[in-house]
């Protein structure tokens, strides 16, 4: 099977050509960092990472730029919110704009690597990109697809009417869209134009203003992805990602005006869908939301990656009480099948090869080929930890270690590994716990031996308030760490 991608503009599933063979370029929108990560966000960024490693997995070689968006009136109105403000859980009392967009955006990266999402090959900020975002402003204004404002306030704005394809990535018709929320209409010819520069105005900090030839001011939202994707990945690239929330009116205004520059721009379009709560969206006001930090509370990284990347990324990610339990059930499995198959095979030592492609099972490779469906992938790595607890029961070394191989690269490219607790792998934690779980366990034997049952029962039983699961096999007992 060729890779196919849904792909948001054309509607459709396509098969995969990169512009230039061998190579990928792909641009995912980051934060907005007025505030901490929230799920979706972090759904989204896994949801890439998927579909990064999966590409890599594949051969190409990928650039990947994720922006930060240092520079909005939220993050404005945030800073002008904390002066005089008694400090909280998120709130520094007199807290420069740029500082607190400099704070959360640290609070993403904490976010992206606790869940293993890999770094970007470059992350770049708005507010270091406004020598370009004047540069495509001129180009518009020259080609007759922006104008300044018609009432001096020195914003600039992007004519929606002088582009016939604006509303083609959302199939909209542009009478019937709604006012551009993003600056008053006085100085617009049409409620719909949105703003590529905005002129500074009174009360606002200096620091968040930069001189223009239209004047002081600062970039629009959408101007900046625009800018900051073009320098890196060129006037056209392989594949633009974000959440479903961004086609409008965001990825919407990035194509149009980005095309009416001149640039190709995206190739592919691909959007992951939204995580609810019980069937609804998530919403402080109604208190139904669930943060990532609440998630890391109740489940390990690798739990929390597990459940967030687990659903087809274009469809709806539904949260329940019980969704976090699930999920790690289904983590316990696939690392008690590992520690069992590696103790078969390797002992306690490290792992004696090194995984190859070779060892991918062909129906998760198919799975992830077709438009990313990790839902079915999964399935195929369930199938493989049963058959593997199969052959373990049966002794059969060989099929263990086959299993055993699979499972891995099937995690591996999950990003599943990133997150793996230290004390479940290979390495010096793992030996030194064997040790001392070891001798629990010889004491154990010892004990049954001399029908001593409830010396043995009593140390199962601290070996499980440890959260270490005992299992008894016809090899003898072997154990396993539960996910907390």
């Amino acid at each position: 099977m060729s890779l196919r991608f849904y792909d948001t503009a054309s509607a459709q599933v396509r098969d995969f050509v990169p512009l230039k063979e061998g190579e990928v370029s792909l641009y995912y929108c980051g934060a907005t960092v007025q505030g901490r990560p929230h799920v979706g966000h972090i759904r989204s960024a896994i949801a890439f990472d998927q579909l990064t490693r999966w590409l890599q997995f594949r051969g190409y070689r990928v650039t990947t730029v994720r922006n930060v968006t240092d520079i909005d009136d939220k993050i404005l109105a945030k800073s002008a919110d904390s002066m005089g403000a008694e400090p909280g859980p998120d709130v520094v009392p007199d807290e420069p704009w740029w500082a607190l967009a400099y704070r959360f955006e640290q609070e993403f990266a904490k976010a992206y690597d606790v869940l293993g999402v890999q770094r970007p090959t470059y992350e770049p900020r708005a507010t270091g990109h406004i020598p370009e975002m004047h540069a495509l402003i001129a180009r518009l204004i020259e080609a007759g697809h922006a104008y300044p404002a018609l009432d001096d306030s020195g914003d600039v704005y992007f004519d929606v009417r002088s582009w016939s394809r604006y509303g083609s990535l959302t199939r909209q018709n542009i009478d019937d869209m709604q006012a551009a929320p993003d600056a008053g209409p006085r100085g617009k010819r049409d409620p719909r134009d949105f703003a590529l520069w905005k002129g500074s105005k009174e009360g606002e900090p200096e620091t968040a203003a930069w001189d223009s030839p239209w004047g002081k001011g600062r970039p629009g939202w959408h101007l900046e992805c625009s800018a900051m994707v073009t320098k890196y990945l060129g006037p056209q690239f392989d594949i633009h990602g974000g959440g479903l929330d961004l086609r409008f009116p965001h990825h919407e205004n990035e194509m149009a005006q980005s095309q009416a520059a001149g640039d190709g721009f995206a190739n592919y379009w691909m959007h992951n869908g939204m995580v609810t709560f019980e069937g609804e969206k998530m919403s402080k006001s109604i208190g139904n939301t669930i943060s990532p930090e609440e998630m890391l509370a109740a489940a390990s990284p690798r739990v929390v990656r597990y459940y967030l990347g687990q659903a087809h990324y274009r469809s709806v990610l539904d949260y329940r009480p019980t969704s976090l339990q699930e999920a790690a059930a289904a983590v316990e499995r696939i690392d008690g099948f590992i520690a069992k198959a590696h103790a078969k095979v390797y002992g306690t030592g490290d792992f004696g090869f090194v995984l190859n492609s070779d060892a991918m099972p062909a129906a998760f490779a198919d799975a992830m080929d077709d438009d990313l469906n990790v839902p079915q992938a999964l399935a195929v790595l369930h199938d493989t930890v049963r058959a593997g607890n199969t052959a373990l029961a049966e002794g059969n070394t060989d099929a263990v270690r086959d299993a055993l191989h699979a499972v891995l690269m099937m995690t591996g490219v999950l990003g599943l590994d990133d997150v793996r607790q230290p004390e479940t792998g290979s390495g010096a934690q793992y030996r030194a716990l064997d040790v001392l779980v070891q001798a629990q366990l010889q004491e154990r034997r010892a004990a049954r031996a001399a029908k001593d049952w409830a010396r043995a029962d009593a140390i199962r039983d601290s070996l499980a308030a440890a959260g270490i699961t005992v299992e008894d096999t016809a090899d003898g007992a072997s154990w396993s760490l539960g996910q907390s």
